[in-house]
């Protein structure tokens, strides 16, 4: 069953399958911000990635000697969450650790997350807890957006807005790992006009601290989105690369991929959080859309 939440400005859909929003409306013009899953494309909309954020080496990480086999983004999209809580405005969904999940990740967790509807405004939160004496985890957001919105623009008719208006460091990726050997500086301290070849590399991967906005705007109309978070360490910007794609996703990440030199070793992996049993971890974001 999806939950639906809805005000007199926007509805939202979210499936139980993956506690993926599927659809976000504005009601006025019955606009759709949420790419539609097209497999021609990509065949997903916003996936959860948990517990792990990009690909690992060899789909295959380690913990105290063992190995344990896991697919790029982790297997939280691939799952059935738990409804516990809805109403007009709210949705909270639960996804915990099972036989099959202890096959390939031996920590007990708790994932809840949490969909609030304001006016025009998503905030999506994370909340996990564990179960076991230590875990390791990455998680983030892959909400994809329609791009053109509206009839008579183009993708290249649109440019990502970076707020504040800084450079912030640019984590190039050399096949699906992150190169740190090539890290530098990106320059968000200006619009970016979309184009196919920014995504040449895959997606643009940043460092971001404190508060961010990214906000997909164009000139030719007045309608555009805002994702807005603070304290999540990394956002990625994608599009598939020459598919001409009518959708650009933006990722923010508590997490990401393995990098060049990476031991394997989940106790070593960059961008982990790591949680002892009685504590939490939270992290949110924010999709507003005019």
């Amino acid at each position: 069953m999806a939950a639906v939440l809805e005000n007199e400005m926007t509805r939202v859909v979210i499936n139980e399958e993956g506690a993926e929003v599927s659809s976000f409306i504005l009601k006025e013009e019955n606009l759709e911000y949420i790419w539609k899953g097209d497999p021609e494309f990509w065949g997903r909309q916003a996936p959860v990635l948990f517990p792990f954020v990009g690909r690992l080496k060899n789909d295959t990480y380690s913990y105290q000697g063992k190995s344990y086999p896991m697919s790029q983004h982790g297997f939280a999209r691939d799952k059935t969450f738990i409804l516990e809580e809805t109403t007009d405005s709210t949705a909270v969904f639960l996804l915990t650790s099972d036989a099959e999940t202890l096959e390939v990740y031996p920590f007990e967790f708790e994932l809840r997350i949490r969909y609030d509807l304001n006016e025009k405004s998503l905030t999506v939160g994370y909340e996990v807890t564990t179960q076991s004496d230590e875990m390791y985890f990455g998680i983030g957001g892959h909400p994809a957006f329609n791009v053109p919105l509206v009839e008579d623009t183009k993708f290249g008719s649109y440019y990502v807005h970076f707020a504040p208006s800084k450079s912030r460091f640019l984590l190039p990726l050399k096949g699906p790992y992150v190169n740190l050997e090539e890290k530098t500086l990106a320059q968000t301290n200006t619009s970016i006009q979309l184009n196919r070849e920014l995504f040449k590399n895959d997606a643009m991967i940043l460092e971001t601290k404190g508060e961010n906005a990214f906000s997909i705007l164009s000139d030719k109309t007045k309608h555009g989105i805002t994702l807005f978070y603070e304290n999540l360490p990394f956002v990625g910007i994608w599009s598939p690369y020459e598919k001409e794609a009518p959708f650009v996703c933006i990722e923010p990440w508590a997490g990401i991929a393995d990098t060049t030199d990476a031991t394997g070793n989940i106790e070593e992996k960059m961008g982990m959080n790591h949680l002892l049993k009685g504590e939490v971890f939270t992290g949110q974001y924010m999709i507003t859309i005019k």
